[in-house]
Parts: C-alpha cells; structure tokens; sequence
C-alpha cells in the first residue's frame, strides 16, 4: 500500500517514513502544501498523513479540498494543537483520526493500520478473481484453496492489479503505487516482479490468469481472450 506523508519538518517527515517503510508501506514525503495537494490529487493512495501548518497551502485546506472533489481517502492529522475545538473542526471536515504531536512512531503506526483496516472493511475485505483469493486484512493469497506466499513487493503488486480485474495498468501506474518516490530504479522491476508472481499464483495452475498487454502493461482477469 502506498502512502503520502505532508509534514514541513524534514526530520519529522523522514523519521516517519522510516517507521511506515519498516511496516512494509511504500511511502512519499512532500514538504509544501501546494505540493502536498497536488499529489494528493493526481496520485493514488491509500492514506494520507497530513500535517495543518504548511507552507503555502494549510493541512485544512488540503483536506476541505480532497473531501469536496470526492476523495475519500483516509487521512490522518498531524499537529500540536490538541484543543477539542480544532479537532472537532476537523473532523467535520472529514479527518479520520487525529494525532497530536509530540507521538509514538509505534503509535502512528497502529493508528495507520487502523484507518487501512477500517477502510478494506468498508470495501471488501477479500479480492477475488476466479479461483484466486487476496486478504486484504490478512495480507495472504490462496488458489484453489492452496496458500501462496508473497513478499511485501509481491501482495501490493498483485493487490493492485485485482482492485480492478480486467483493467490494463501501464508499468508507470504499478511503480507509482506499488514502489515510492525513493525508487530510483528502472521500470523493468515492474518485469521481474510479474515474473515472481506469475511462478506463484499461475505456472502451478492449468487457467493462467495474469495478462501482458503488449505496448501497454499488465492486467489480471480470468477471460482467456485478453
């Protein structure tokens, strides 16, 4: 899962990341709040740990933004205002939880994983396609009742690729969601991860279920005309 940190102080934002990167979550760090709301926008996440003080656009104004365009993403506030007023200001708003600084790295992690949990709970917690299952909650996969094992790298791949059966996703897409801005790497991981996965969940099985597109990228979907 993949996501966003919006916090001005850097040490703060980088000593975050580590936390959540050990959690195995791919993470951005943005440090403006123009910026901040940018991403937020154009990028796909799964959570978003967003600080109020910010440089040219405020942590308030990034969330009254995402909540009136529709984006439901989970977000957690991060600030040293404690006061009962602002919380509630915020979560009429649209905040999820709210953590006052200064906080526990283990605690901001828990409450993470809360915010995650209560947000697969409300879609689904199980992905399917055909006879493949994947735990969102569990983080684990089974075929035709077989349990596979999977590398952090390996579930947010294959996670990705069922949240939407059928649809083509671009090498692009895959590493701005599955890996983090600190990736420096080419997009041919995209490649050799696809191959992990497919000597998991595909060569063991007679109906092959993971797609390459050529020109155009990667998809999962039982139809055998894709």
């Amino acid at each position: 899962m993949r996501l966003l940190v919006v916090e001005d102080e850097v040490k703060l934002a980088n000593a975050i990341a580590i936390a959540l990167r050990a959690e195995r979550f791919a993470v951005d760090i943005v440090h403006d709040g123009r910026e901040g709301l940018e991403a937020a926008t154009l990028r796909e996440y799964d959570c978003i740990i967003l600080d109020l003080r910010l440089p040219r656009v405020s942590g308030t104004q990034i969330l009254q933004s995402l909540r009136k365009s529709g984006k439901e993403v989970p977000v957690l506030i991060l600030t040293a205002s404690g006061g009962t007023v602002d919380k509630v200001l915020h979560f009429e708003a649209g905040a999820n939880d709210y953590l006052t600084k200064p906080f526990a790295f283990a605690e901001l992690c828990v409450r993470v994983k809360a915010l995650l949990k209560r947000n697969t709970q409300a879609r689904g917690n199980v992905l399917q396609v055909a006879d493949l299952e994947l735990d969102l909650l569990t983080q684990t996969a089974r075929r035709g009742g077989k349990r596979i094992e999977l590398t952090s790298k390996e579930y947010g791949l294959l996670a990705y690729l069922m949240s939407s059966p059928g649809r083509v996703f671009s090498r692009t897409m895959i590493i701005e969601h599955v890996w983090d801005d600190s990736f420096e790497g080419l997009t041919n991981i995209v490649d050799v991860y696809l191959r992990h996965l497919r000597k998991k969940i595909d060569d063991p099985f007679q109906k092959k279920l993971l797609r390459t597109i050529r020109g155009m990228g990667y998809s999962i979907s039982p139809a055998e005309d894709l």
